[in-house]
């Protein structure tokens, strides 16, 4: 049984820290390349965020490419008996976003870091400036399609009555006072909570313990089907890792975003 397997999806620094020898662990910074070789949690693997994306407009946000995800996940050295822990810089939106990634491959023995590395260094843990050597070639991955959302999908799903759309922008980008594509405003029916109002400024960006009534309020709640996006499918990547702690049942990322929804000819939008 694993060191991991009695813990819950959203952890300490102190849970990773008595477990960074476990075998089974592969550890991902998606902080910076910069603020990796600066200093990074003993024994992390550095994974660019870029390399989460396919990064090319209009939809920058999109899955990259099969081969790419088989070559990326080889050099991490994935098996199907691994724990994977998270950690970014920033709150948890890269490593949302990577996990949302581990569940389209299928994996499901994932954690996340509460806080990231800021929680990290805010209890005075150490750092390393190793760098583990890549693992191995690509590995044969299954892509599963249930944890996005594609914009036929979304269009779809719109005025369900069991549908929540999660949008993590900001208030200036939700309302269309901010543009950003060829259109503006939102998803209709969207509701919109900014993603790092999600975040605790006094925990170090640990994740708010008032999310379940702040979500209850909005009506984005477990019985519905939760789809969160933002422009490119970054900051909802927290938004996604936030319901998923939650144990909502039924979340799904929309990866096109904004950059795809607000540059289509045939999509709907409010102001």
């Amino acid at each position: 049984m694993s060191e991991f397997s009695s813990l819950p999806l959203v952890i300490e620094p102190c849970d990773l820290l008595s477990r960074l020898d476990a075998p089974e662990l592969i550890l991902v910074d998606l902080t910076s390349s910069a603020r990796y070789g600066a200093g990074h949690i003993p024994g992390a693997r550095f994974v660019d965020p870029k390399r989460t994306q396919q990064g090319q407009a209009p939809a920058p946000g999109l899955l990259p490419s099969h081969a790419q995800l088989e070559v990326l996940f080889g050099e991490l050295g994935h098996n199907p008996d691994a724990v994977y822990v998270v950690y970014d810089d920033e709150g948890g939106g890269w490593a949302g976003r990577f996990i949302w990634l581990l569940d389209v491959i299928g994996h499901s023995q994932y954690h996340y870091v509460d806080g990231g590395l800021h929680a990290w260094l805010g209890e005075q843990l150490p750092l390393s400036t190793e760098v583990p050597a890549n693992v191995g070639g690509p590995v044969p991955l299954t892509l599963h399609s249930e944890p996005t959302a594609t914009r036929e999908y979304l269009q779809s799903r719109l005025g369900a009555t069991d549908l929540a759309i999660w949008d993590a922008r900001g208030p200036t980008e939700y309302s269309g006072e901010k543009v950003l594509a060829a259109k503006a405003g939102h998803v209709p029916g969207a509701v919109n909570f900014e993603w790092t109002a999600g975040m605790d400024t006094s925990r170090n960006l640990r994740i708010r313990k008032d999310m379940p009534q702040i979500l209850e309020k909005l009506g984005i709640t477990p019985d519905k089907e939760v789809i969160t996006h933002c422009q490119t499918h970054h900051r909802s990547g927290f938004t996604y890792l936030v319901a998923k702690a939650l144990g909502y049942p039924r979340v799904k990322g929309y990866a096109g975003s904004w950059g795809e929804w607000g540059n289509h000819p045939d999509t709907p939008v409010e102001k």
